[in-house]
């Protein structure tokens, strides 16, 4: 199984920019009831991810002062992408690497088409034929 067909059943990547407020951020992970955001450019050109671990992560460095910060001040800059057309055992692999949760898709022409969880992956890899 290819992650295009598992894209096929999932909504559109949810996504903000750097320049928005943390709290931003956060009211969208809860009205979507997701656990990551693709943060993009004016190109919407993916140039990193935030996370509800990333915002726990500056709430507990922070404390109160986090409510001004920026989604660029907590976002994570090393962005791992996936393709369509992987197999999703290979995105298994890329995700347990990286000690990664979520994989951003991007197709040939760099467009973000989706994201993927790690239980995204379990799903499906649960409900595969067994042959």
């Amino acid at each position: 199984m290819q992650i295009k067909d598992l894209l096929e059943s999932k909504p559109p990547p949810v996504t903000i920019r750097s320049n928005q407020d943390v709290p931003d951020a956060m009211r969208l992970l809860i009205e979507k009831q997701i656990g990551c955001l693709v943060v993009t450019d004016e190109k919407e050109t993916p140039v990193g991810i935030i996370t509800e671990r990333d915002i726990f992560h500056l709430a507990f460095r922070f404390r109160g002062d986090m409510m001004d910060m920026k989604v660029g001040d907590a976002m994570s800059t090393h962005l791992v992408i996936g393709s369509p057309d992987d197999e999703i055992e290979k995105v298994a692999r890329i995700m347990t690497d990286e000690h990664i949760r979520h994989l951003p898709i991007m197709d040939e022409g760099e467009q973000l088409c989706g994201i993927v969880s790690i239980g995204d992956i379990v799903k499906a890899h649960l409900n595969q034929p067994t042959s």
